[in-house]
C-alpha cells in the first residue's frame, strides 16, 4: 500500500513484496509435513513426501526473496523520485522529469501498453550520480527483453538482437566521457528512448496499483511540484 506523512512523503510497496512471511510459513509448515510423511510412509510413497517438500522448499526460496525486497520500492517527495531495490537504488529529481507515461508498442495495426511506467529525462548525469553499480547492473539485464520489444523486427521479444550488446564509453551532452557500466546504461537508456520514447522503466510488480493509475499520481506530483515553483 502507498502512505503520506506530515512531509507529503508518498511511499509505495511493491505488488511482489505481499505474502512474503506468509510464503514463508507455508514452506516452513509444508517441509514439516514432507518430513513427516517421508518418515511414516513405506518406501513405496516416498514420491510423495519428496514432492511435498520440494513444494515446501520453493516456497521458502518465494517468501525469502520477498522478505528481502524492501518496505517501499519507491518514495515519491515534494523533491525527488526515489526508487529502491534490493540491488540499490537510483533519484530522480522533478525537475530532471521531462515527461512520465506508459510505453505503448506497435502491434499489428494497435499500440499495445507495456505492463510499465516510462520516465524521460531531461539530462542523464545526475541519474548516472546517484545509481548504484550493482542496480545498474541488474537494470542492464532486466532490460534486455525491453529492449527487444521496441525493435520492429522482433515484435515478440524473444529473438537475439545485436542492440543487446553495450558500448562502456559514452559522451554526455557537455563533452564529459565516461566509462564502465554507468556508460552502459546511458548508452542502453538511448536505445530505449529512441525505440520506445522513455529512459527509465518501473515494473507494474514494483508499484500498488496499475500502471495508468501510477502515471496519474506522478503527473498529479509534478504538477504540484511545478505549482508551487511557479508560485
Amino acid at each position: 500500500m502507498s502512505g503520506s506523512d506530515d512531509n507529503d512523503l508518498i511511499q509505495i510497496r511493491a505488488t511482489s513484496k505481499r505474502n512474503g512471511v506468509t510464503s514463508v510459513i507455508i514452506g516452513l509448515v509444508g517441509l514439516l509435513v514432507a518430513v513427516l510423511l517421508l518418515t511414516l510412509l513405506p518406501k513405496s510413497a516416498y514420491l510423495v513426501g519428496i514432492f511435498a517438500a520440494s513444494a515446501s522448499i520453493v516456497s521458502l526460496l518465494i517468501g525469502w526473496f520477498k522478505i528481502r525486497e524492501p518496505d517501499y520500492s519507491i518514495e515519491i517527495s515534494r523533491d525527488t523520485i526515489f526508487y529502491r531495490h534490493r540491488h540499490g537504488q537510483w533519484q530522480v529529481d522533478w525537475n530532471n522529469v521531462h515527461r512520465i507515461d506508459t510505453p505503448k508498442i506497435h502491434s499489428g495495426i494497435e499500440h499495445k501498453a507495456l505492463g510499465m511506467v516510462g520516465i524521460r529525462l531531461k539530462d542523464y548525469q545526475p541519474l548516472l550520480d546517484s545509481i548504484s553499480p550493482r542496480l545498474a547492473t541488474n537494470l542492464l539485464l532486466e532490460q534486455r527483453p525491453l529492449l527487444l520489444q521496441g525493435d520492429n523486427n522482433c515484435n515478440t521479444g524473444a529473438c537475439y538482437s545485436a542492440t543487446l550488446i553495450e558500448d562502456d564509453v559514452h559522451k554526455l551532452p557537455d563533452g564529459k566521457v565516461i566509462k564502465g557500466i554507468k556508460a552502459m546504461l546511458a548508452n542502453r537508456m538511448e536505445k530505449l528512448r529512441n525505440n520506445l520514447g522513455f529512459d527509465l522503466f518501473i515494473s507494474a510488480a514494483e508499484i500498488d496499483r496499475d500502471t495508468e493509475q501510477f502515471v496519474t499520481l506522478l503527473k498529479q506530483c509534478q504538477a504540484r511540484v511545478l505549482s508551487s515553483t511557479e508560485s
